[in-house]
């Protein structure tokens, strides 16, 4: 069964609208983790429009599963990494006028600067992830620039309309996973998915972690953080392959 990695970073959202103490995505991520989450995910955006350089470094205290920075390539993002040591980081695109990550990293386009992020955060030991859209090219080189994980975007399939559409983006998701693992490289995913639409996500077979925010998130409003961990995980198993 793959295992879920939960993104805290709307809790900071809901924090930052006010500029307060509350509520505190550090402790969004031990709820998280009493509900069984495998993997606390947060993304430390240059703007900062969610969670902030406070939060850091009390995550790395108080997170006992692994924890999974989200991030730019920007070289003082990098240099936050590297001082707080997360057990992965994964490298995403960023724009200041976006709502939420929208696509893959171009780790084609990009290649000299995201090689040099990739080096200096394995000496450090710590695990490196791509972001990237289910594209060959991309597939391959990012194990060519020395990832060890690709997470992908699982967008396409998430805002495709069902039928047709839909069917044609897990059959590219399902490409993606195989060419991924073909060259070596640990399969996450991740983007748009929700207790409506993992069910197909999630059976196939490849994935080992999904990360999801916005959904958690939303459903804790209403049952609370541990209980809409436990009822994604709980999918997850549901659909997930069988050995």
């Amino acid at each position: 069964m793959p295992t879920l990695g939960v993104n805290i970073d709307h809790v900071a959202t809901v924090r930052q609208a006010r500029r307060t103490d509350e509520p505190d995505p550090v402790w969004a991520a031990m709820e998280a983790q009493l509900g069984g989450a495998a993997c606390i995910t947060f993304h430390l955006r240059e703007d900062r429009r969610h969670i902030i350089d406070r939060d850091v470094p009390l995550l790395r205290e108080v997170v006992n599963v692994k924890l999974n920075m989200e991030m730019s390539i920007a070289d003082q993002i990098v240099d936050i990494a590297l001082a707080n040591r997360p057990d992965q980081c994964c490298l995403v695109p960023e724009k200041r006028e976006e709502i939420t990550t929208e696509g893959g990293l171009d780790v084609v386009g990009h290649a000299d600067r995201v090689g040099k992020a990739v080096r200096r955060l394995r000496e450090a030991g710590i695990l490196c992830s791509a972001f990237i859209e289910p594209v060959k090219e991309h597939i391959e080189k990012a194990a060519e620039l020395g990832f060890q994980i690709v997470e992908l975007w699982t967008g396409g399939y998430a805002h495709a309309k069902p039928g047709s559409q839909r069917e044609a983006a897990l059959r590219t998701l399902q490409t993606g996973v195989d060419l991924a693992i073909a060259n070596g490289l640990e399969v996450h995913g991740g983007h748009g998915l929700t207790y409506r639409n993992v069910g197909p996500v999630a059976a196939i077979p490849g994935f080992s972690e999904f990360n999801i925010g916005h959904s958690i998130v939303s459903r804790a409003i209403f049952v609370g953080l541990r209980q809409a961990v436990r009822e994604m995980n709980e999918l997850l198993l549901r659909y997930g392959p069988k050995e």
